[in-house]
């Protein structure tokens, strides 16, 4: 059945500490994984937490540190589910900024912030498929990679123009790789507009993340301001049984943004 969908599964989430991760690591939980491998870069601490909400749920975590731009972390990220004999879902959640909302400041942006933003938004989600092609071909139905890339990606806005190039990428690699992976192994891709997690607190204070909240509700036709777990519901479901026809996919989770109207802004 629909709640219990996940029974059994093996999950592995990057950037699983916080955010969307979070919400994506518990859901699959909530739904009857059986083991979640939950990755962090350096928030142990949270990390740690998610594994609690995780535990609680049912299901066994298992934390994994590392950088998705290191291919030797990747790997050993991978391998954390080896236990398992199988990974059901890989969802390449990790991600990461420069803010620089003003497109047009070209000097705001250097070709450093290019590629570190694809180091681990494009050649980490790459490099995770690589590492877990082997377990995921192991599933008993084919394997799944969900991709978090974002409307940013789509109509070219967001936090800066290396990051809406770099989410752009991901939405035609997702596309390159459910060719080529097919039929052992599904890929999607989730774009999702404005998620009110703690991303923007590494920029900006609590007066502009509330003025950002408030402006994300006006500019989307739905009148709302997506929290992680809006948008968990999407990722995991083209992981789910449910989306078992569905490759080579990018579902839009954004309100309505992409459908034009009132602009979003970040200053």
């Amino acid at each position: 059945m629909l709640g219990r969908d996940f029974e059994g599964f093996t999950v592995v989430v990057t950037g699983g500490s916080t955010g969307l991760g979070r919400a994506i690591a518990v859901e699959t939980a909530r739904r009857g994984a059986g083991l979640v491998v939950i990755n962090f870069a350096r928030s142990a601490e949270e990390a740690e937490e998610t594994a609690r909400l995780v535990q609680a749920e049912g299901a066994k975590a298992v934390l994994a540190q590392g950088d998705v731009s290191s291919d030797e972390d990747c790997r050993r990220i991978a391998a954390a589910a080896d236990a398992s004999g199988r990974i059901d879902a890989l969802f390449n959640n990790a991600g990461m900024t420069k803010f620089a909302p003003n497109h047009a400041d070209l000097d705001a942006v250097n070709a450093e912030d290019f590629l570190r933003l694809y180091s681990v938004n494009v050649v980490g989600a790459f490099q995770m498929v690589r590492a877990a092609r082997t377990l995921l071909e192991a599933a008993p139905s084919p394997g799944a990679v969900v991709n978090t890339s974002s409307i940013a990606g789509v109509v070219g806005n967001g936090s800066s123009v290396p990051y809406a190039a770099s989410k752009g990428a991901m939405t035609t690699m997702t596309l390159s790789l459910a060719r080529a992976l097919a039929p052992r192994i599904r890929v999607n891709a989730v774009c999702p507009g404005f998620i009110d997690t703690p991303w923007f607190e590494k920029a900006m204070d609590a007066e502009r993340i509330d003025r950002l909240r408030a402006g994300a509700a006006a500019a989307t036709p739905l009148k709302v301001a997506s929290t992680a777990e809006d948008i968990a519901g999407a990722a995991v479901f083209l992981a789910s049984p449910a989306s078992r026809h569905v490759t080579g996919e990018t579902l839009l989770v954004d309100g309505g943004l992409h459908l034009g109207g009132a602009s979003l802004s970040m200053r």
